[in-house]
């Protein structure tokens, strides 16, 4: 939800942890703050706003750039509003620890009155401030190190948490630590420095080689000795795995185009192709995935597969609902995490809970699995990121090859969780003998074409953009889809909402009657998925109810397409493709059009008003 970084070593820290908080400002960007220590003093420069408002900020003082020292942050606000008081750095009163920190500590309050009458005063609003101070006295009352400190104080907490301390009295050393909030340590050569940030992007052109913190474990980062590892709830040392990391620079930049959100847009052919690629074996007609196959029985014998999942996920979730029963003809439910976690769900180690997350990290998608898992239930996750909390919590998993997704509207997450989603059934299916052979080489023969025929849709961009100059102005739009494609209707909505700030809901095509349709005038620009598979005539007949009330529509068809396209005031073409394969086509347009009329209306794509990338907390 926020993003921590920071550097100790022999570098000037300052260039290393700005340009840090500015590849992880899609974590938060409310605030930032940064912390350098000079070998003398703490210098803590912090402010509302963006990443470029903090350098504005400290290009004024030369001086409180110095130091081989340094910490940052980039927020998105849970205790206290975002203004300069509350961001981070925090300090403790003597100023002589300093704090970032990504999460919440929800005993806060009780803790801040008990140090208030210990005498200790508070200039912020945040939990925060109230943790370093905890600290600060537990140091003190306890005449121990930092380290120490830091686990005493943090078995006192409730909540969750990625911190990064450091102490003017040990300059040398940080002292990290999590609980449910992501974090990496990059290791320099001969522990000659060492980098912390919320993922690896901050410092993927320094170092390689990476420690992932598991929950509940803390870190003291040495400079020319390493690291250490324990645990926080028993203070016992941990066996830590230097992983090598596959991120490259490239692969974080925006090569060339103006907005992440459109760079990934256009990765989808590759991300898609990188998904199935070594697991579709088209030529030999298979599908080759260990993950499933190890544990195929289970799949087999299951009496249901539960999805969880919040956002897009959840979208994709929907589609792998429709893709299980009707290729492996295992009944599915598909469940928002957040509310499938408090709702005391009925679950037994007959089912199989299917957990999906971009990041990995997503606080309720991972209590959600913690929840299955007490109940026995078999859990699989697809996720993106390697070595995240979710890939490490469930039995076994996907990840999806999309490589990072910066942007905070998610798009090749969608198509390549659907496309492992896919292969998944496509496996169970045949291995169900639901699905025949013949038909099982059909769909592999149809995914393989998948990638190029996104590339086709791509080349539509232009036509899309002049729809989008037309309905820029839509203060609500409708998106209406059946099938496969009513989670892609409510994926477009959810993506023009996000980035634009324009209302719009997502429907069933038949449920436009039972409401919706009430809004439909000439000023309402209705978005309908009608390909030619499926229900075809029926999204016909729907959009003549549209069209019989002045409603403007913009339709994604299918190539060929003559009777929408007398109808509909604009349409999109997408190749042909089966039916359970389309929306993996279909999304594209939408995403373009959410884009186009987000830029037309001078909205911060990438980063749109309150939101975060990685959702770490409730």
């Amino acid at each position: 939800m926020c993003g921590i970084t920071g550097y100790i070593g022999y570098r000037e820290a300052y260039p290393i942890v700005i340009k840090g908080l500015q590849r992880l400002e899609y974590r938060g960007y409310d605030s930032a703050g940064i912390m350098l220590f000079d070998g003398q003093d703490i210098h803590v420069t912090k402010t509302k706003g963006k990443v470029v408002d903090l350098e504005a900020l400290a290009n004024n003082d030369e001086k409180s750039k110095k130091g081989s020292t340094g910490i940052g942050h980039t927020r998105w606000a849970t205790h206290g509003v975002p203004n300069d008081v509350n961001s981070h750095p925090h300090t403790s009163m003597s100023g002589n620890l300093v704090i970032v920190h990504n999460g919440i500590i929800e005993n806060y309050d009780t803790i801040k009155k008990e140090l208030i009458n210990r005498g200790y005063t508070f200039k912020s609003d945040t939990d925060t401030e109230v943790l370093v101070n905890l600290i600060e006295e537990v140091k003190k009352t306890e005449d121990c190190k930092l380290g120490k400190a830091v686990q005493i104080a943090l078995n006192q907490v409730v909540g969750a948490y990625a911190i990064a301390v450091f102490d003017k009295s040990k300059t040398n050393e940080i002292v990290v630590a999590r609980l449910g909030s992501p974090i990496a340590i990059g290791i320099g050569k001969d522990y000659k420095e060492f980098f912390v940030a919320s993922d690896a992007s901050p410092f993927i052109e320094y170092t390689n080689k990476a420690i992932y913190l598991e929950d509940e474990e803390m870190a003291v980062i040495k400079v020319g000795k390493g690291v250490k590892v324990r645990k926080i709830k028993d203070d016992s040392l941990v066996d830590t795995t230097i992983q090598e990391l596959q991120l490259s620079l490239e692969q974080i930049e925006k090569g060339g185009y103006d907005h992440f959100m459109l760079k990934e847009i256009h990765e989808q052919p590759k991300a898609i192709q990188d998904t199935f690629r070594g697991r579709m074996l088209a030529d030999e007609g298979i599908i080759k995935m260990s993950s499933v196959s190890n544990h195929l029985e289970k799949f087999l014998n299951a009496d249901r597969i539960i999805i969880v999942a919040c956002g897009t996920s959840w979208h994709a979730g929907l589609v792998g609902e429709y893709l299980f029963e009707d290729i492996a003809r295992i009944p599915v439910e598909v469940e928002y995490a957040s509310e499938f976690r408090y709702r005391n769900p009925i679950i037994t180690e007959k089912d199989i809970v299917i957990a999906i997350s971009q990041s990995g990290e997503t606080a309720d998608t991972l209590a959600a699995i913690k929840l299955a898992k007490s109940k026995g239930a078999f859990v699989f996750g697809v996720c993106n990121v390697v070595g995240s909390s979710i890939a490490r919590e469930t039995h076994s998993g996907s990840y999806t090859h999309a490589g990072p997704e910066i942007g905070v509207a998610s798009t090749k997450a969608f198509t390549t969780q659907i496309t492992v989603l896919t292969l998944i059934a496509l496996k169970l299916g045949k291995a169900k003998g639901n699905i025949s052979q013949t038909d099982f080489n059909s769909y592999i023969q149809m995914m393989r074409l998948i990638p190029s025929q996104v590339e086709k849709v791509l080349e539509s961009d232009e036509h899309v953009k002049y729809i989008s100059s037309i309905y820029k102005d839509a203060t609500n739009c409708l998106y209406l889809g059946r099938g496969f494609n009513f989670p892609v209707a409510l994926e477009g909505a959810l993506k023009l909402k996000e980035i634009s700030y324009i209302h719009a809901e997502g429907y069933p095509a038949a449920e436009m009657k039972h409401g919706p349709i009430a809004l439909i005038d000439e000023n309402m620009p209705i978005f309908v998925i009608a390909t030619n598979k499926g229900h075809y005539e029926k999204v016909v007949s729907n959009i003549q109810e549209i069209k019989s009330r002045a409603g403007k529509i913009i339709a994604v068809v299918t190539e060929g397409d003559t009777t929408v396209k007398e109808i509909a005031d604009h349409v999109i073409e997408i190749p042909e493709t089966a039916e359970a394969l389309t929306p993996l086509l279909t999304t594209i347009p939408l995403q373009l059009l959410s884009y186009h009329i987000a830029v037309m209306l001078g909205k911060n794509v990438d980063q749109p008003r309150n939101l975060a990338k990685s959702v770490t907390v409730e």
